[in-house]
């Protein structure tokens, strides 16, 4: 199992000194949060792409095609 926890890189924008430190529990729900919004935001590019290729193939024409119909 792996026991490694997150870290996070703290940049102070006057001195330009670095501190990394391990997430607490808050940063580490929001990553998860984070995590799972793109996991669900790449699922609905997917499900659109395949949802546009089915069509496009339904109607027996390109991409290039639909783009010239739609300007």
């Amino acid at each position: 199992m792996n026991n490694i926890k997150p870290q996070v890189k703290i940049v102070d924008a006057v001195t330009g000194k670095e501190t990394i430190r391990d997430a607490n529990s808050d940063e580490l729900a929001q990553m998860q949060v984070d995590a799972a919004m793109a996991e669900a935001k790449k699922t609905e590019v997917q499900t659109k792409a395949i949802a546009k290729a089915a069509l496009l193939n339904k109607l027996g024409i390109t991409a290039e095609e639909a783009a010239l119909l739609l300007s």
